[in-house]
């Protein structure tokens, strides 16, 4: 009887640990497997080295309290790389399919398609996903993690970013990371 037990639970053990480990690729593991890739721009900011201007009211202070960092993974399309942009979207797309992401909001800007997607709970964000896409350009992914972020308190401090401090060495480095990525 003692064997039956101990074969069970070691069987139990093994199915859960079998089950727990996901093969489907993560987001994370994608960023981290092309940050160094030639095709791709990469910028990691932390939170921290965003400065808040004297006019940020204090819900964005509170707000940005809540993001830890951001990543931006971008892929610049050129004559080149067409078959490897065409790859890389279909891997992004298939991530982004993942049951754990939730679709906050999609939408169509001039020639680019955005989603935002996120993890967690609606009103404890632990990461904003935000995939915006142009068969022209390239894509571009960025990851914004955080604490328990509110997404409704996020999109009012998108509005307040005119009083983030834009001679900030971090938004300089990430409005030159934009500037390269639109460039034609």
């Amino acid at each position: 009887m003692k064997r039956i037990n101990i074969f069970l639970t070691s069987a139990i053990i093994v199915l859960f640990v079998l089950v727990s480990c996901s093969t489907r690729p993560s987001l994370q593991k994608y960023y981290v497997d092309n940050q160094n890739n030639d095709n791709f721009i990469s910028l990691d900011l932390p939170a921290s080295m965003v400065s808040l201007g004297d006019n940020v009211s204090d819900e964005t202070k509170e707000t940005m309290q809540t993001i830890k960092k951001l990543n931006v993974l971008a892929f610049k399309l050129n004559d080149e790389n067409k078959d490897a942009y065409l790859t890389e979207l279909n891997k992004v797309k298939s991530i982004l399919k993942n049951d754990s992401y939730s679709e906050l909001i999609r939408v169509k800007h001039e020639k680019a398609n955005i989603i935002v997607k996120f993890l967690g709970k609606e009103d404890a964000v632990k990461e904003f996903i935000l995939f915006a896409s142009d068969k022209n350009k390239g894509f571009a992914l960025a990851r914004v993690l955080g604490n328990q972020m509110d997404p409704e308190k996020i999109m009012k401090m998108t509005k307040d970013l005119k009083n983030f401090d834009a001679d900030g060495k971090a938004l300089s480095q990430f409005k030159g990371l934009l500037g390269e990525f639109g460039e034609k």
